[in-house]
């Protein structure tokens, strides 16, 4: 028997991250979940740095973001090492002292935004796949390090997908991609832990639609199928960010070097009863 899924009560505020300040990359419009996380973040009581490329900031809505939220832009290439010195040095200069949080939200494929099957990768492609998706946490981290722009229990956190672990058609090259984020995650997760007992984590979100996500060959059989497949339905993006916003809280101190996956339990579900009966309504129905 199916049980029904209930929409849950989003939780009421209970100001967990009052007197933090943060920087949140990779809001590009409501559909973002970065967007989520940095209304969520405000709404527990933190103070906001926004920052993304110049040309996602040209295609994306971020200054409603900033005007709601009351939080400045400073825009951010986040592969340049230099762009990044400048945002961690104004951010600390906004805030009056150092930060507490950071949220990597950042991927792009061109190979996929091409529709390039994983036998006929453009390599130059690739490299900034990995470069853009995943090598920038690193840099961002880097960065950080050498400014000592964390405080003490700060937090990071990235969003990834269980394409990390698992082979998912048309994920093509944003799969490796991902796990060399998680992979970053874990070794920096290490260093930072002993250098200024912050923690560094990924997050293995549910498929989502958001513009990044929609744009993936199949991505609705994508969703649906992980949709019958997860107990408890896909996660929302609001729900991601509530995820994003304990793990940014001091309740979760002592939670490090995870990839921790916010997903319904998809990845702990072999086959659901949704799907049994879709396969066998299909099966009946071809032989009719």
């Amino acid at each position: 028997m199916l049980y029904g899924k209930l929409t849950p009560t989003p939780p009421m505020s209970s100001n967990l991250l009052a007197g933090k300040v943060g920087i949140i990359s990779g809001a590009l419009n409501e559909q973002s979940i970065a967007w989520k996380v940095a209304q969520k973040a405000h709404a527990e009581g933190a103070r906001i740095v926004l920052t993304n490329a110049p040309l996602a900031m040209r295609m994306g809505e971020i200054k409603k973001l900033s005007a709601e939220i009351d939080a400045p832009i400073i825009p951010a290439d986040a592969t340049s090492m230099e762009e990044l010195n400048t945002l961690f040095s104004e951010a600390q200069s906004h805030f009056g002292g150092k930060i507490d949080f950071l949220l990597h939200s950042i991927g792009m494929s061109a190979n996929i935004r091409k529709g390039k099957s994983y036998g006929d990768l453009d390599y130059k492609f690739f490299q900034q796949t990995l470069d853009v998706s995943a090598l920038s946490l690193h840099k961002m981290l880097a960065v950080a390090e050498k400014q000592d722009a964390f405080n003490e229990w700060g937090s990071v956190v990235a969003l990834s997908y269980i394409a990390a672990q698992r082979a998912f058609l048309d994920y093509t090259d944003m799969s490796q991609a991902k796990a060399v984020l998680e992979s970053i995650a874990r070794s920096y997760g290490q260093r930072l832990g002993h250098l200024k007992k912050v923690r560094v984590n990924t997050i293995s979100q549910s498929p989502t639609k958001t513009t990044a996500g929609t744009g993936i060959t199949g991505f609705n059989a994508f969703y649906e199928y992980a949709d019958k497949m997860a107990p408890l339905g896909n996660a929302p993006a609001e729900a991601c960010a509530d995820y994003c916003v304990s793990l940014f809280s001091d309740l979760t101190r002592f939670v490090t070097m995870q990839n921790l996956m916010h997903d319904g339990g998809f990845s702990s579900t072999g086959i659901s009863e949704a799907i049994v009966e879709a396969i066998t309504n299909a099966g009946e129905t071809a032989a009719q």
